[in-house]
């Protein structure tokens, strides 16, 4: 078991990994100015096509993080915009409430999502589940 295990992992440290360190960096430096998101996001749709199979698995996983990250801010973001008209009546405050729980725990997600992306990168693996929901 552990001979099939050593040459997948040479092939993986073959493959470049600078980029998909970039794109993590850059999404970890998109909660400080937000532009940087979207160049990462740029990154990992230019470069997925072109890479060998773990560091596809990386893209992938990147672009997913984001877009799945965008679809929940939204979410919050129209609980908050619902909720902040209905708080005149007292009922929208735990509807704003829940807007901003949800934007700061997908933000925390993200940011969860990109360290172990990192962790799994530095070990020269494969992303695991690409397409998971969670971690």
């Amino acid at each position: 078991m552990s001979d099939h295990a050593a040459p997948q992992s040479a092939a993986v440290l073959s493959e470049d990994r600078t980029l998909p360190i970039v794109v993590y960096v850059l999404y970890l430096l998109g909660f400080t100015n937000g532009i940087t998101f979207l160049i990462g996001l740029v990154v990992a749709y230019a470069n997925r096509e072109t890479a060998g199979p773990a560091m596809r698995s990386h893209y992938t996983f990147q672009i997913r993080s984001f877009w799945l990250a965008i679809a929940w801010c939204v979410i919050g973001v129209a609980l908050v915009v619902v909720g902040i008209p209905l708080s005149l009546v007292l009922v929208g405050i735990p509807v704003v409430m829940l807007g901003g729980f949800i934007c700061a725990a997908i933000g925390v997600w993200f940011a969860v999502r990109c360290i172990v992306g990192l962790v799994h990168l530095s070990r020269g693996d494969a992303y695991p589940r690409p397409t998971s929901w969670l971690i």
